[in-house]
């Protein structure tokens, strides 16, 4: 602790005497070109790391099942985006798309390795019944179509501080996309850390790049392949288990990832906790858009069928209709109302909003509000469900762009 003699007063007038200090100084100050903040190395470097979009072209297009397609991004020189933005392992990207005359954001985890960052990022879209997004992606990306995409985002990624040297990943379906990502990055390293990966299917066909992990030599990394309906010999049949998780794990201390559909998370959270793991040991990936409110365990029915949604933002005000079990996101984006946003499963906060009036109910297992937001009424449209008439403020213009 200081000594008193140490310490210093704070004069209030001398604090105050600054700004017209200041004031002097700018209007004595050379008439010189004020440099482009780009132009310094801080902003210069930070430009890179975290673009605010980048332009990139596909370069290929390669089919892997009936309705998943890899898709391989490349800068778009001539739209001004010279390298892509570095990422980590288990991270994703924002599509951006116009449909119709609205503008769409999707996220999808980066399932290419970090190293081929500069240059090159991957990509694997489920066409989905219904998809807006993934059915455009699928009928007219090909090689050559420029497309914008955000700086990668996400906390699924491995960090030797928190987790476990050992690695159990359990993927289901496209959910194995950041676990490629992992497994590459594992592969051009030196790390001394392992990776098995349980990976859940209905059936063998479903298997995503089940040629190129079978080719795997390296003893850091094993793959088991978990079939519900036809497993061949060789493989588990059934379902993703505690035992299971047990009986391929390689030591008693190890971390859990865990990256699928949402059916999957609603049936392996019981299992995990089995496990007896440290509470940081267990990963899941971001759990994914909310489409059926309805099947979560904290459910809260609605009163109504619809209620009115009224957003404020800067340029305008706007009130629509919208159904109960629609995420107020998805409502704004089906009325051609464009807010930003990133994960669409409530992690990441970006779409965050005061909700000025009204009620809303947000599945327990998407709230990741900060104490801070639910004391001052924020929301996240992205996982909020209305149970009133609402009324939202949103930090942006809304439109088209």
């Amino acid at each position: 602790m200081a000594n008193k003699e140490n310490k210093v007063k704070l004069s209030v007038s001398k604090f105050l005497r600054i700004v017209p200090e200041r004031l002097k100084r700018i209007k004595n100050a050379p008439d010189d070109e004020v440099r482009p903040l780009r132009s310094y190395k801080p902003n210069a470097l930070a430009a890179i790391l975290h673009p605010n979009v980048q332009h990139v072209k596909v370069a290929e297009v390669r089919r892997l099942n009936g309705d998943v397609t890899l898709y391989s991004l490349e800068p778009d020189n001539v739209a001004g985006t010279q390298l892509l933005a570095p990422f980590q392992a288990g991270q994703y990207i924002c599509v951006s798309v116009t449909v119709g005359g609205r503008r769409y954001s999707r996220p999808y985890s980066l399932c290419s390795s970090p190293s081929e960052a500069p240059r090159r990022y991957e990509i694997a879209v489920k066409k989905t019944a219904g998809g807006v997004v993934s059915g455009y992606i699928h009928d007219t990306f090909s090689v050559g179509t420029s497309l914008d995409v955000s700086a990668p985002d996400g906390q699924f990624t491995y960090d030797p501080n928190r987790d476990a040297k050992d690695v159990i990943a359990l993927a289901g379906g496209v959910g194995i996309t950041p676990v490629r990502s992992m497994i590459k990055d594992l592969q051009n390293s030196g790390d001394d850390r392992t990776i098995t990966l349980l990976y859940g299917c209905r059936r063998p066909g479903d298997a995503l790049f089940r040629d190129e992990f079978d080719a795997i030599d390296d003893p850091r990394i094993r793959i088991a392949y978990v079939y519900s309906e036809e497993a061949p010999e060789g493989c588990e049949k059934g379902f993703i288990t505690a035992e299971l998780i047990k009986k391929y794990a390689r030591s008693d201390v190890y971390s859990v990832f865990v990256c699928g559909p949402q059916n999957m998370y609603r049936a392996i959270g019981s299992e995990t906790a089995k496990l007896g793991l440290r509470r940081k040991f267990v990963r899941e990936d971001a759990y994914g858009q909310i489409t059926e409110p309805q099947k979560e365990p904290d459910y809260v029915p609605a009163d109504r069928r619809e209620y009115s949604l009224t957003v404020i933002a800067y340029d305008k005000t706007v009130s629509i209709t919208v159904p109960c079990d629609v995420s107020l996101l998805s409502s704004m984006e089906r009325a051609g109302i464009y807010a930003p946003s990133k994960c669409r499963s409530g992690e990441c906060g970006f779409c965050h909003s005061r909700l000025v009036s009204g009620v809303c109910y947000t599945p327990e297992k998407c709230d990741r509000r900060r104490a801070a937001d639910k004391t001052y009424g924020y929301i996240h449209p992205c996982c909020a469900f209305p149970r009133s008439d609402v009324v939202i403020e949103v930090g942006c213009k809304i439109g088209n762009g």
